[in-house]
């Protein structure tokens, strides 16, 4: 029996006057899998996962969650769903482990169940040592896993996180992906928009890549990589001779600004030409990222 998707849109579209927030999309998230929006700012993807969260309700197109019509059905979604949103919007007069009580009554959870809950939460964030400190007084890391522990409080079946590790430092963002990491291990679906394309590479079992509300790309991280900027990129210094040896050996290659970066199957091989004929300067080869994938396919031009 096949296995259906958690989500599934079709044609989705979300207008906003004349703008084109979301552009006729079409994805679909199976169950067990973390799947990712990415995209410059202004892309859409924070819109589509408001569309998923059944805030924001779509202009044309049909998606569902769990098989349910997000239109039709929202509080039957909800109860299923967790959200770590981009904002860090905790209850500040509230201790830690009163955010996650009181945000317990909002499903219904027994007080006694709800208190269990909420202690094994914040030890799985590692925060239990904090449960009776106010918001204030937690780090910015602490706040996001407090918000993640807050998110499960519900024992959702799907989990949407909006920039879920935005603003930590890099031991927090580690704790964090090893946090999801086990979500997922433990049978949970994670959807998620992240700027960080390390996290993104790491986390993701499969992506789309976004820009203007439309889809450019869709498929797992390793396979971007591969078909939109090879095993390895070579980068050298940005001269007339360099960029008139790659052109004679037909090399795909870009500019950027001093810099010149040559995607091909045979890195060695051009580097080694590099070298010997072209006076190049600096030469290295390095792997090829999803960052490679998201400049080639949305530009570089910064977005507000």
């Amino acid at each position: 029996m096949p296995v259906k998707p958690i989500i599934e849109g079709q044609g989705l579209r979300k207008e906003f006057g004349t703008l084109k927030a979301v552009d006729g999309i079409s994805f679909s998230v199976m169950p067990g899998e973390v799947f990712g929006f990415l995209g410059p700012n202004g892309a859409g993807k924070t819109t589509t996962m408001k569309m998923i969260e059944c805030v924001s309700p779509a202009t044309a197109g049909v998606l569902t969650v769990f098989g349910l019509d997000v239109n039709r059905d929202p509080r039957g979604i909800k109860r299923w769903l967790g959200v770590v949103p981009q904002e860090t919007n905790l209850d500040p007069d509230f201790t830690a482990i009163e955010n996650l009580l009181i945000y317990a009554r909002y499903f219904g959870i027994p007080p006694a169940e709800a208190r269990r809950r909420s202690e094994d939460l914040l030890s799985f964030v590692q925060l239990s040592e904090k449960r009776n400190v106010p918001i204030e007084k937690l780090s910015g890391g602490m706040k996001r896993r407090l918000i993640l522990a807050r998110a499960l409080v519900n024992s959702p079946r799907l989990l949407v996180l909006d920039e879920p590790t935005i603003g930590l430092d890099p031991q927090a963002r580690h704790l964090m992906w090893e946090k999801l990491k086990a979500l997922q291990a433990a049978g949970n679906t994670i959807v998620l928009t992240t700027h960080y394309l390390e996290e993104a590479e790491r986390l993701c079992n499969r992506l789309v890549i976004m820009d203007h509300g439309k889809i450019l790309v869709e498929g797992a991280p390793g396979d971007l990589v591969r078909q939109y900027a090879g095993e390895d990129v070579v980068e050298a210094d940005h001269t007339p001779g360099v960029v008139r040896c790659l052109e004679e050996i037909g090399a795909r290659f870009e500019v950027h600004g001093d810099m010149v970066q040559v995607f091909s199957d045979r890195p060695k091989e051009v580097a080694t030409r590099l070298l010997s004929d072209c006076n190049p300067g600096r030469v290295f080869v390095r792997r090829g990222s999803l960052e490679d994938v998201f400049l080639s396919l949305t530009g570089r031009a910064l977005r507000d």
